[in-house]
């Protein structure tokens, strides 16, 4: 708003000095006939000083309304100097018709000559200042420090030769030409300044010579009535004498003559131009296709367009191919089915071959992309292949209704739209990769704090014996699991477990395993039945692929016996304190999962086993004793047997520590591929 009220306040202040300039020169001017008499005592510079104070007002409206606008279209702003000088010409027209309709020898009226001459001047000014500041914004188009400093010198120069019509210089004194020549030569360097001209369309330019011509038209009708004026030597201000004004007057016209002409000169290279600009669109449209709803179909529809737009095809399809070398669909474009299979059948199937191998591709000749074809209503073809990460992904085919209608720059423009699209689509397969990498990881996250969450944080024991343990999976989550569970006063029982298979599947069968341990082991049943029970129910939800190997023991602390059972698991390695020896329990037991029928109870073996002090069972899965070093050796049973025997009477803490020590010492830089569980229990001396 506060621009609004400035704007106006501007063009109210410049009305009133264009008003004090006319009152100025009526009261300076007598009403007698001629020789005409001042009769009055105003100094006669006045008229000029209010001029002078009139066109500075103009030019600080135009500069802020015009010369600072953010806006930049060429056409606005030729549009909004067509209208000035219409308005102007028509007030012009109008003004001389009310003044010379009253019937009166005009000539004889030196009153009412001099409104009219006022008015003119009014109106040519607002018309030549405003055209000014266009020219200025064009000439501005794209500056350069030299320009910029070249228009302020002109503009400077402008300013000081304004004040110069106080020293009433003659037309042709030698200040007076010196000073005119100076500002015509720098008017003609500004107006070589056409770039704007080249980024206008061929319709563009059309408008523009029009809208130039018509403001040449303006001129020619302001310069025709200030030189058929009379007695203007008695109007205190001669505008067309007014350096200044004359040489803003020359400048705005021999730009306008300089637009027109260069753009006349232009108009044969438009459509060149406005091919390359449409291939540059198009190209950048191919790279930011995976901002347009991340779809190959996408930018496939966006090549086969843009494609068709750069040379110009009379009839295009692009074709896409899956990964055995099918097609998958097709993308038309003024063409059928019926007609493409007829094309198609007269390609030499050779050509279509050596198309589809990337690597013989890098060699091929880049004319035998361009096929010559007969007996169709099109006779030449341009036949290119699309790759994405080195597999054929499709073809584009582009079609001519002439002999050789494809020329080597229209080859390469194509080459260029397919190697883009190629590098678009292959930059959305690796977006949409991380995205579900980055979800997989997201999900294997939420798996791993699920799983550490299925794993006992406390074990339960009794008075008896000692236990402690380590796992650690091979990926984010394993299929590695143990549990405890206190079924009374006396009576502890312990499962260790291996799903088959890694990662989020066995993760997942080993909480089904969790389950179900949980749910069986409150019911005090025996080791046969329990892991009886635990094949039938788990029979109903593994998959045929998939089986757990378990061991399940009780340790009861009133008998000082443990019953053990094996279903498939690592033998359980005990060294017993009295013998001084250490051995696995080479009892039998088929994985649970694998057998689905009664037929699995056979394969059972329960085994009891007292304990005495000292004793320690080492429980643990098979991720240790095959895990191998970078000779591809496993750590093997000897190996986790001897060091055991070696540690026998060091703390579970230690001897668990001992054997990690030597299991990573073993494998070095090989990192493991399976999921390591050790148990360690040992029983308390008395």
């Amino acid at each position: 708003m506060k621009k609004i009220y400035i704007h106006r306040l501007s063009w109210a202040l410049a009305l009133a000095a264009w008003l004090f300039m006319l009152i100025s020169g009526l009261i300076l001017i007598s009403g007698y006939p001629y020789p005409y008499q001042v009769i009055s005592d105003v100094p006669d510079f006045f008229p000029k000083l209010f001029l002078i104070l009139y066109i500075i007002l103009l030019y600080a409206i135009f500069h802020f309304s015009i010369g600072r606008s953010e806006t930049f279209n060429i056409l606005e702003l030729l549009w909004r100097v067509f209208v000035t000088g219409l308005i102007a010409t028509l007030f012009s027209l109008i003004s001389r018709f009310i003044l010379f309709s009253s019937g009166a020898l005009i000539e004889d009226n030196i009153s009412q000559l001099l409104i009219i001459y006022y008015i003119n001047a009014g109106l040519i000014l607002i018309f030549l200042l405003a055209v000014f500041h266009v020219w200025k914004k064009l000439i501005l188009y794209q500056k350069t420090k030299k320009l910029v400093i070249t228009w302020r010198i002109f503009i400077y120069s402008l300013l000081i030769s304004l004040f110069l019509d106080f020293l009433d210089l003659p037309y042709f004194g030698w200040v007076f030409n010196i000073f005119f020549a100076f500002l015509i030569v720098i008017a003609l360097y500004l107006s070589v300044n056409l770039k704007w001209v080249a980024y206008l369309n061929y319709k563009q330019k059309w408008k523009s010579i029009l809208l130039n011509l018509l403001i040449t038209f303006y001129l020619f009708y302001f310069i025709k009535f200030l030189a058929g004026f009379p007695n203007v030597n008695l109007f205190f201000i001669d505008i067309a004498g007014n350096i200044t004004i004359l040489a803003v007057f020359t400048f705005v016209f021999i730009y306008a003559i300089f637009s027109v002409l260069v753009t006349l000169f232009n108009l044969p290279t438009s459509s060149v131009f406005e091919q390359k600009l449409e291939e540059v669109i198009s190209f950048q449209r191919l790279s930011r296709s995976k901002d347009m709803g991340g779809k190959e179909e996408n930018v496939y529809a966006i090549l086969l367009e843009s494609a068709v737009s750069a040379v110009i095809a009379n009839a295009a399809w692009l074709q896409l191919i899956d990964e055995k070398g099918n097609e998958k669909y097709t993308l038309y474009h003024r063409i059928t089915e019926r007609e493409k299979r007829s094309i198609e059948e007269k390609i030499d199937p050779e050509l279509i071959e050596q198309l589809g191998n990337a690597e013989e591709l890098r060699d091929f000749p880049v004319k035998r992309f361009v096929i010559n074809i007969d007996d169709t209503e099109y006779k030449s073809m341009l036949l290119f292949p699309i790759f994405v990460q080195d597999a054929l992904a499709g073809r584009l085919v582009l079609l001519k209704d002439i002999s050789d209608g494809f020329n080597r720059e229209m080859i390469e423009i194509i080459r260029t739209f397919v190697n883009q699209a190629s590098i678009s689509i292959e930059n959305q397969r690796l977006l949409q990769e991380a995205i579900e990498n980055e979800r997989y990881k997201e999900e294997l996250e939420i798996a791993k704090r699920v799983q550490g969450s299925l794993l006992p944080d406390i074990l339960h024991k009794n008075a008896d014996f000692d236990i402690i343990t380590y796992t650690r999976s091979a990926a984010e989550v394993g299929g590695d699991y143990y549990d405890t569970y206190r079924i009374d006063q006396h009576k502890v029982a312990i499962i260790i477990g291996d799903v088959s298979g890694k990662g989020t599947s066995a993760a997942f069968h080993m909480s089904e395993m969790k389950g179900i341990f949980h749910s069986l082991v409150q019911l005090d049943l025996s080791p046969k039945e329990f892991i009886m029970r635990a094949n039938h129910a788990l029979g109903n939800c593994l998959d045929r692929t998939s089986f757990i190997t378990v061991s399940y023991f009780i340790f009861n602390s009133e008998t000082k016996t443990v019953e053990f059972t094996r279903a498939g698991h690592c033998p359980t390695l005990i060294y017993e304190a009295n013998k001084g020896e250490v051995h696995f329990l080479e009892d039998h037991g088929l994985g649970l999962g694998i057998l689905r029928d009664d037929q699995f109870e056979n394969y059972i073996e329960v085994n009891t086993k007292s304990y005495l002090p000292g004793d320690i069972f080492l429980l643990y899965t098979d991720g240790i004793t095959e895990a191998k070093n970078e000779n591809n050796e496993e750590f093997g049973y000897e190996r986790l047997r001897k060091l055991v025997k070696e540690n026998y009477d060091q703390t579970p803490e230690e001897i668990e520590r001992v054997i990690l020590n030597e299991l990573t010492t073993f494998c070095g830089t090989k990192p493991p591929a399976d999921d390591l569980t050790l148990l360690i229990i040992k029983f308390k001396q008395l």
